[in-house]
């Protein structure tokens, strides 16, 4: 029976690649030459620490990872920007964490969503990924098509399609 996996993962090396460049371009940037701006990657993790002199600098610090990664071809969505930056001494520190996996709300939400559009598959939640088995695959196809057009705040990968 044909089925593929609905995933949202980041692939660590890719994302260490944009970090060593973003590094690269923040030591070479003129307006943050003297601001012992730091970036850190922690592959277990999946968690980059910032520290900064400012907010400005922290704005720009985070406008390059995203645009690193973007030319990586890493979703900048994968980025949780919600932790909010903390003073420590003199200066800046702001955490930005890697979401790996599909969680159990977004996951109802796309089963749902899969269900309401009366498609002939079945979606199965296995831990953070959502398996879809259907009889034909231009029924996975018409799901893939149907995930894409809506926006669930994780970037989504499909793989695994076997017929």
């Amino acid at each position: 029976m044909p089925s593929f996996d609905i995933v949202s993962k980041v692939d660590p090396q890719t994302l260490e690649n944009a970090i060593n460049v973003a590094k690269k371009e923040i030591s070479n940037r003129y307006d943050l030459k003297d601001s012992k701006t730091e970036v850190e990657l922690n592959k277990k993790d999946m968690a980059i620490s910032l520290t900064t002199a400012n907010d400005m600098s922290l704005k720009t610090v985070v406008d390059i990872i995203i645009t690193r990664m973007a030319k990586q071809g890493i979703d900048p969505k994968s980025l949780d920007m919600s932790k909010e930056a903390y003073p420590s001494g003199a200066m800046l520190k702001k955490e930005l964490k890697v979401k790996a996996g599909v969680d159990k709300e977004t996951c109802k939400k796309i089963i749902k969503d899969i269900k309401d559009s009366k498609i002939k598959v079945t979606p199965a939640q296995m831990d953070e990924l959502i398996r879809v088995t259907g009889k034909k695959i231009d029924d996975l196809q018409e799901v893939i098509a149907l995930v894409r057009t809506k926006d669930y705040g994780l970037p989504l990968q499909y793989i695994n399609m076997k017929s």
